[in-house]
């Protein structure tokens, strides 16, 4: 079958925080791949600019993935009005930098809330749709913080490291129906809120850049490619899966 087995031709997508960064990256990637996207987020200017750039083969909902009570109706109007979505990428997400001794509950509930609670509370929705056709793929996105330990990221690296009791379960329950369940762990990407911080933090800039193996950062791009290989025939015996996007990071000394 060769380079067909990674094509998403006729392949829906839903994309959450798709407006910008890793999300407009996999949308990117999907589209090219021959897919297309519905993109959400809680900002319709930054959507409409990047439905803008991704072509007739995206849209956008306005959508807060934190309002769980919008969720079933999010994934019925795209399932009636454009049609079945065949892959989940769950990206939005949030993150709150700071010591644990200074990290209210608040805080950490806050995070915990957007980055575990509600990507479950979608995932279970989109699932409805997608056992009874038997096939689908849902992919999370994990992050390094979930993998190995960073300071001041505590609810952050929680929920991260969550996804994985996540994807090991639904696993386990989804795959006799054929839907796949997997999450990508981004290690450093550049996107200009990252490069302005780190670009101010010398010292923490040098310690990112002798943990990666590899001799540069990681871009959206990347991401986008290795969500359109696990979204793709080329993946279809691989579920349970935590792959590190991360220029080696992971195994680094």
């Amino acid at each position: 079958m060769g380079l067909q087995v990674f094509s998403l031709e006729g392949q829906r997508a839903l994309v959450t925080g798709g407006g910008t960064g890793i999300g407009l990256g996999i949308s990117k990637a999907i589209i090219e791949a021959g897919g297309k996207v519905v993109i959400t987020g809680r900002r319709e200017d930054v959507l409409k600019e990047a439905v803008a750039e991704l072509g007739k083969n995206a849209s956008y909902r306005v959508n807060d993935i934190t309002d769980k009570a919008s969720i079933p109706t999010l994934v019925e109007s795209i399932e009636t009005e454009e049609g079945p979505i065949h892959i989940l990428v769950n990206n939005a997400g949030i993150h709150h930098k700071a010591w644990a001794q200074d990290t209210a509950d608040e805080d950490f509930e806050r995070v915990i809330q957007t980055n575990l609670i509600s990507v479950f509370s979608l995932t279970r929705e989109c699932a409805k749709y997608m056992l009874k056709r038997k096939k689908g793929s849902i992919i999370m996105i994990g992050s390094m913080a979930g993998l190995f330990g960073i300071d001041r990221v505590i609810a952050y690296s929680a929920s991260k490291t969550a996804l994985t009791g996540l994807v090991n379960s639904l696993t386990t329950e989804y795959a006799k129906n054929n839907v796949r369940v997997n999450a990508i762990a981004p290690g450093w990407i550049t996107s200009n809120m990252f490069l302005n911080a780190v670009n101010k933090d010398q010292a923490r800039k040098q310690q990112i850049t002798n943990r990666i193996a590899m001799d540069h950062f990681g871009t959206p791009e990347d991401i986008g490619n290795a969500a359109v290989f696990l979204s793709s025939e080329g993946a279809k015996y691989i579920t349970g899966v935590i792959l590190p996007v991360d220029g080696g990071a992971t195994v680094n000394f």
